[in-house]
């Protein structure tokens, strides 16, 4: 690699310790975050001290996972985080796979695991990034503006601000609050995520944090999507109609809020519509150990307390064949962007607009 990269590495390191350059199969680099092994209970998700499901990949712990501090770019066919650029848009779910693993092995697209991962970190730290959801500033912010501008709307949007450079907002906008953190969580653009997708309303994932694994595909026809067992959070394969048998699924309730079931009758009223992710429940058919794991994603609450999730929104639907996920929102989601801030009921995989980017991820695979 060339030595100006190595003495800008040594600077980001010295500077910001828990930041560190990674290199990919080009010798290009990318400014990372190590995010150490944690357990339930240091996220602040009860007392368990299992190790968090972002931590276990093809069944074996991992000891870290390097995010990507900003927000990504393409540049060769390759992701990379860099600080004061125009995120990358207008990419598909698939693109942005592609993106993430062709830079080498343990390389990958941002998983919903580990975004929840960090959304959890934030809540439990109280330190819930603000970001540019608001055009150009965070809706709590009104009365300052601190990013560099990017990209401006046309049309009606004219001389509204859309995105930003990555990283130029203040610390508000780093999830942990320091210059060590990762930037952007809240709002700028979307981000697709992978290892997860909703057909016919049926939750389906990867196991664990398989989708960190570029072996495990992602493909609409792929066999590694598996459906959650309501009765005891055992993995199911589906049967591709989203009414396999005691699968966890969502159906829209009383007009106002998403319940997580094992109900397979959809009205066709049950379209994209969303609800604060406090508002969410489960039915009685929802085991502790599904529960569990609809809590671990982030698409379940854990603290029943008022306000605990910033009123972030969840967004889903019963009755669409396949949509992916995207997370945090975008320059004009308000006060309903944030990290909680999920959406798995409009985007199909092939959807590329200004609105949804990416973020790549990185974990030394381990070894059988």
């Amino acid at each position: 690699m060339p030595a100006n990269f190595d003495l800008s590495a040594l600077a980001i390191e010295a500077v910001l310790p828990n930041n560190k350059v990674l290199y990919d199969d080009k010798g290009l680099p990318s400014v990372m975050v190590r995010i150490p092994k944690m357990t339930y209970a240091e996220l602040g998700l009860g007392e368990s001290t299992d190790v968090f499901p972002a931590f276990i990949i093809n069944g074996q712990e991992v000891p870290e996972i390097y995010i990507s501090k900003y927000q990504n770019v393409v540049q060769n066919s390759r992701a990379y985080s860099l600080p004061a650029r125009d995120p990358k848009t207008s990419i598909t779910f698939d693109a942005a796979i592609s993106a993430c693993s062709t830079k080498g092995a343990g390389w990958h697209l941002m998983t919903r695991m580990e975004w929840a991962l960090l959304a959890h970190w934030c809540k439990h730290n109280n330190c819930m990034p603000k970001g540019n959801n608001n055009y150009g500033k965070d809706t709590t912010e009104e009365a300052r503006y601190h990013a560099v501008p990017a990209t401006y709307g046309t049309g009606a949007d004219a001389g509204k601000i859309f995105h930003v450079l990555t990283g130029t907002g203040p610390l508000t906008w780093s999830h942990d609050g320091t210059h060590e953190g990762i930037w952007d969580l809240n709002g700028n653009v979307s981000e697709w995520v992978g290892g997860i997708r909703n057909v016919y309303g049926e939750l389906q994932v990867l196991v664990n944090n398989n989708a960190a694994d570029a072996s495990h595909a992602q493909t609409a026809a792929s066999d590694q999507w598996k459906c959650i067992s309501a009765v005891d959070g055992t993995f199911l394969t589906p049967d591709g109609t989203g009414t396999t048998s005691n699968a966890v699924r969502a159906r829209y309730k009383n007009n106002n809020h998403w319940e997580w079931g094992i109900d397979t009758t959809a009205d066709g009223t049950d379209t994209y519509k969303g609800c604060t992710l406090e508002s969410v429940t489960c039915s009685e058919d929802i085991g502790d150990a599904a529960k569990i794991i609809l809590q671990a994603l982030g698409l379940f609450k854990y603290d029943n307390t008022a306000g605990a999730y910033n009123g972030d929104y969840f967004y889903w639907s019963s009755v669409a064949d396949e949509r992916v996920l995207y997370c945090g929102g975008t320059y004009g989601n308000g006060s309903r962007a944030g990290v909680f801030y999920a959406i798995g009921g409009y985007y199909s995989r092939t959807y590329a607009g200004v609105d949804i980017g990416f973020r790549s991820a990185f974990v030394k695979l381990p070894t059988v």
